[in-house]
């Protein structure tokens, strides 16, 4: 997560052969993701799950990072009421997210250094996560004073399930790559001198099965891990999910962020 002025950052996208290659770029936020950046992550899945000629697509991080969540930036303009927080969560993250879970190709996360926050959710939502040694993992919300996301958190609990969900969320630690592996975060992790190879491995392997055959086994296991779902959740308890946005802890949280100092939470 960065805090400071609001960035400007991109999320863009390009076909080569049968690939399409997204890039999460936000030069010295280590990629923090900001409404904007949401929002063009959606309009790329929706334009790569359009193509016919495309076999798998694959999400990496410009810069040594992956993604270091939300753009904390932001939050004082776009994520401060209760309002505010819920559109942010259904209007502007659920589309990026459900775009990726529900694009027909099969998705793969190239992971390299922070993964964190929004990272960790975009690469939750993605099929396999490959990963570096220098990677790291984590939710660290609980700093800021606020909860998950009902969608967020499904997804979270259909990858790792509820013991490790609760792990990160309580504790808000940052993992380093080898305990992700041993959580199931990731596939594999690889060295970062093999990296690259790895990555384009996997996608060789993708794309020497049969399209179709993959396209189903996605929708298949999607359908049977019931991800990115949160239907369990009553229409009161999916509007208690943003209790805290009216808390002053919530806000105490965020302007500790923002001004670098330690939060003193009150239960308020």
């Amino acid at each position: 997560m960065a805090a400071g002025t609001p960035s400007q950052g991109s999320i863009t996208w390009s076909a080569q052969d049968q690939t399409a290659r997204l890039l999460i770029s936000n030069p010295g936020h280590l990629n923090a993701i900001s409404v904007a950046m949401w929002r063009e992550l959606c309009a790329c899945f929706s334009e790569i799950a359009a193509r016919s000629d495309l076999r798998v697509a694959v999400i990496s991080g410009a810069a040594g990072a992956f993604a270091a969540g939300a753009d904390i930036a932001e939050f004082q303009q776009a994520r401060m009421s209760r309002d505010q927080v819920r559109s942010y969560h259904e209007d502007i993250i659920a589309p990026a997210l459900t775009a990726i879970a529900h694009c027909p190709l099969p998705v793969v996360a190239a992971i390299d250094g922070a993964c964190v926050g929004g990272g960790l959710e975009i690469a939750c939502a993605c099929d396999m996560r490959i990963a570096t040694e220098r990677s790291r993992f984590g939710v660290p919300i609980n700093r800021l004073g606020f909860a998950m996301a009902p969608a967020e958190a499904a997804a979270l609990v259909a990858l790792v399930g509820g013991p490790v969900a609760l792990e990160l969320l309580l504790e808000g630690r940052v993992l380093d790559a080898e305990e992700a592996y041993d959580k199931g975060l990731v596939n594999r992790v690889v060295p970062q001198s093999l990296f690259h190879d790895q990555v384009e491995t996997v996608v060789d392997h993708i794309c020497a099965g049969a399209p179709a055959a993959a396209r189903r086994n996605k929708w298949l296991i999607r359908h049977l891990m019931g991800l990115a779902q949160a239907e369990g959740l009553s229409p009161m308890q999916r509007e208690a999910s943003w209790d805290f946005a009216d808390s002053q802890d919530y806000r105490r949280g965020v302007e500790s962020f923002l001004n670098k100092t330690s939060p003193d939470f009150q239960d308020d």
